[in-house]
């Protein structure tokens, strides 16, 4: 899963993005390089965030998500809003990825459950504006885990498909650099809840100000280590970096168009 955030403030590449023909090149470059998915949100919710008014994030993020959608990229839509889920369905986005886990919306579960898409579950502690001031857990793995099993179960007996749900432990959403280290080293007991595991520690398990190669090996070790702990979906900024760890620590993938 490729990462296009067409915002301005975004921790990892605000502001890079968010012009329209920007955004499209990216994409290319992110499916070039072998990227499945294209995730594209509109609004930033790193630490501190501000929230955004639905009605700008539809702005920013609709002319490229049909363009996108039109030639044939599958695209996952990264809001917490139902009238941007239900407007980005309608746009062509095929899965919704929610890191509120669709609880910031009241009505962000009945749109997901009537367009019967996909959708991620992520856990988060708090709001991004105060998410990461103070996280504190008993058993950060143990709580995170429960989390996600008992809201799974929640929208299972509410109407939604097994075959519709993944979940996503929420690095850097509420957690510590030590919660995120104790949640990537028991990500298969995540696994383990027969849910497909979205993993996006990309760019979050180094300090935002390290060197951007730090903060590069941090993401491919770590992109590498959640594979090997059973997640089906990887979160990422640097695909082709990415790729490259994967194939040597000996995952087969499929090889991207032209390489």
């Amino acid at each position: 899963m490729g990462v296009l955030n067409l915002t301005p403030d975004s921790f990892s590449d605000g502001g890079r993005f968010d012009a329209p023909d920007a955004a499209l090149a990216h994409a290319a470059r992110l499916t070039a390089e072998g990227a499945d998915i294209i995730d594209i949100g509109g609004e930033s919710t790193r630490p501190g965030a501000t929230p955004v008014a639905p009605e700008a994030e539809l702005e920013r993020i609709i002319p490229a998500l049909r363009r996108l959608a039109a030639d044939g990229r599958c695209v996952s839509i990264d809001t917490r809003n139902a009238s941007v889920m239900r407007a980005a369905l309608e746009s062509g986005a095929a899965i919704v990825n929610d890191v509120s886990a669709l609880t910031h919306d009241p009505e962000s579960f009945e749109a997901v459950r009537r367009s019967g898409a996909p959708v991620i579950l992520m856990h988060m502690k708090g709001e991004p504006g105060t998410m990461n001031d103070d996280p504190r857990y008993d058993d950060v793995v143990s709580e995170v885990f429960d989390s996600l099993a008992e809201q799974a179960e929640r929208f299972l007996a509410a109407g939604l498909l097994k075959s519709q749900i993944a979940v996503d432990p929420g690095f850097g959403f509420g957690k510590t650099h030590r919660h995120n280290l104790a949640l990537l080293h028991n990500l298969d007991r995540l696994a383990g809840l027969g849910f497909p595991v979205c993993a996006g520690a990309s760019r979050k398990l180094a300090a935002p100000t390290a060197a951007a190669g730090v903060r590069l090996a941090a993401s491919t070790a770590a992109a590498v280590l959640a594979a090997q702990k059973g997640a089906a979906i990887l979160r990422i900024h640097d695909i082709a970096e990415t790729r490259v760890a994967l194939r040597i620590a000996g995952f087969a993938m499929p090889r991207p168009r032209g390489d």
